[in-house]
């Protein structure tokens, strides 16, 4: 499942979701690199 999240201010990264942490960030790979960060959440329209 792909999942974004937020590295910083400004900066995302979109990539195959791997583990969720008990800090709330969740862990992303993009090809052999991974990355750590917060998950983006959407809220859906009324």
């Amino acid at each position: 499942m792909l999942r974004t999240i937020t590295i910083g201010a400004h900066s995302s990264v979109q990539g195959v979701f791997v583990q969720d942490l008990k800090d709330g960030r969740i862990l992303v790979r993009v090809g052999d690199r991974t990355y750590t960060g917060n998950p983006v959440t959407y809220k859906k329209a009324a």
